[in-house]
């Protein structure tokens, strides 16, 4: 599940920084939740063109995910600052742990793909979960998902790197991808996320 909050071009971000920092631990140890990665994108860097506040979450309860937005609590406070957010939430299909697990991740990176109508779905998920296996044993990568769109028929590899994420500089194939600034980890239900194939 993620929503991303665009502000203006001329924003401080020195005030999501604040609000991060001061509200960051409240879902620390919310039931139901696997990780919560507080993500910001500020304009000009790493090439991002948007001031953006941006948090992404992995659920291992689906009904603690609709709590969460629904019965009160930590989202009730960003509909109140922000307004509300449209929430785009995903199928997730697949996690995977890797070598920089136990650090305290800086960067995140979510690559986006569409599934063209005449493609192999099959054939196009048994890939792209290769892929995430191969992504597993990269340096550096603390946490990585894969999960699908069905509205809209598209898959997102989402990735959570102890320092810098590849590519965050046009060096790489993971170019394409979105890059963003860590400020906070809630991981209350890390363990609890299944790694692997979801099925």
């Amino acid at each position: 599940m993620q929503y991303d909050i665009t502000l203006p071009a001329d924003y401080d971000m020195t005030v999501i920084r604040e609000r991060v920092a001061t509200r960051g631990h409240a879902l620390d140890d919310r039931a139901g939740l696997g990780l919560k990665a507080y993500l910001i994108r500020e304009r000009g860097v790493a090439g991002s063109p948007v001031n953006q506040y941006a948090p992404f979450y992995l659920w291992h309860d689906a009904g603690r995910m609709g709590e969460f937005l629904v019965g009160g609590g930590g989202f009730q406070g960003i509909v109140a600052d922000f307004g509300r957010p449209a929430v785009r939430q995903w199928s997730g299909l697949a996690v995977e742990p890797g070598p920089a697990r136990g650090t305290a991740p800086r960067a995140a990176s979510r690559l986006v793909t569409s599934l063209p109508e005449t493609a192999d779905l099959t054939a196009c998920v048994a890939e792209a979960l290769a892929g995430l296996r191969a992504l597993g044993g990269v340096a550096g990568l603390h946490t990585a998902a894969l999960a699908l769109d069905p509205g809209r028929w598209r898959l997102m590899t989402f990735a959570l790197w102890e320092r810098e994420a590849p590519g965050s500089h046009g060096d790489t194939e993971h170019y394409d991808a979105e890059h963003y600034e860590v400020l906070h980890v809630s991981a209350p239900g890390l363990a609890l996320l299944r790694e692997g194939r979801a099925w």
